[in-house]
Order: structure tokens, then C-alpha cells, then sequence
């Protein structure tokens, strides 16, 4: 019996470390997009892909018939949505802001973005994941795609005579 049991959960981890082979890299690119953070230095990013795939882990065996991707992305997003705020970091320090194209958007539309985009889920998928109605889904990501494409110029800075100027 002990035989057994021990050869299910050597299975079980086996799965899972298959999974997690095929599958952390385009994870933690998700989880890099939502937190705006530069790919090569993304803590954040980092902790959110673990506590996933803790979460996967742990649900394993409650989910056999489920794709497994698809249940990492769900916690996934349910996690960024509910730290996505500006609570500080660990030990207290304040998190560094968000840099790169999706740094100027919320975490409510990043996150509507790579959902949509980036992880080509449906919009009548990403409304029911995320409780919100379709055609704010569709309004979100048509506004946001539009500011990734058409930027606002950059603002110059004031030369010293217009300063000057401005100041009168």
C-alpha cells in the first residue's frame, strides 16, 4: 500500500515538474507584464510565478481533467489583482514603479491587456474571470492598445528664456 502511494506522488511530481518545465517561462513573461517590471530584473514577477505555481501544485490532484495552464493563468491573474496596489514591498521598503510600454497603465488595464493579448483570451472569458462586463473589457483594451500605438509626443523640457517667460 505504501509502495503504492509512494509511486503515485513520485507520478504526481513528476507531472508537475513536466509542467513547470514547459510552462514557467511564458508564465513569468505574463507575470513580467502585469507587474511593468524590466524582464531582466523583475522580483515582483518572480514572486508572483511562485506563489502560482505553489497554488498549481497544491491543487494538482483536484483538477485532473483541467488544463493546467490554464488554471496557473487564473490564479495568476486573481493574485496580481488582488497585490497589484501600492502596498510597500517586503520588510517594509515602498516598490520600485513600473518601467516600459505598459508602465503607464493601470494594473486593471495591464492586466485586461496581456489577458486579451498576450494570453489571446476572449473577451466574454476575460469579463467573466474578471467580473466585469464585455463591453468594458473591450472599451479597456481598445484604449490602451491605442496608447501603445499612438503615444503622446514627449513633453520638452522649458529652455531657460521660456522659463523665464512662462514665470511672468
Amino acid at each position: 500500500m505504501r509502495a503504492r502511494r509512494a509511486s503515485r506522488e513520485a507520478d504526481r511530481d513528476q507531472e508537475f515538474e513536466t509542467f513547470v518545465a514547459g510552462a514557467a517561462g511564458r508564465l513569468l513573461h505574463t507575470a513580467t507584464l502585469l507587474t511593468a517590471e524590466p524582464p531582466d530584473d523583475n522580483p515582483r514577477a518572480r514572486d508572483l510565478l511562485v506563489r502560482c505555481l505553489a497554488h498549481t501544485y497544491a491543487s494538482w490532484d483536484g483538477a485532473r481533467g483541467d488544463d493546467p495552464y490554464d488554471r496557473a493563468r487564473l490564479h495568476l491573474a486573481i493574485r496580481f489583482a488582488h497585490t497589484s496596489g501600492p502596498a510597500p514591498g517586503p520588510f517594509g521598503r515602498a516598490r520600485r514603479e513600473p518601467a516600459g510600454p505598459l508602465a503607464g497603465m493601470t494594473p486593471s488595464e495591464r492586466l485586461i491587456l496581456v489577458l486579451r493579448i498576450h494570453e489571446g483570451i476572449a473577451e466574454e472569458q476575460t469579463a467573466a474571470l474578471l467580473g466585469l462586463p464585455v463591453e468594458r473589457i473591450r472599451t479597456v483594451c481598445e484604449r490602451t492598445v491605442s496608447r501603445l500605438l499612438h503615444p503622446p509626443p514627449p513633453t520638452a523640457p522649458l529652455r531657460p528664456a521660456a522659463r523665464a517667460e512662462a514665470a511672468t
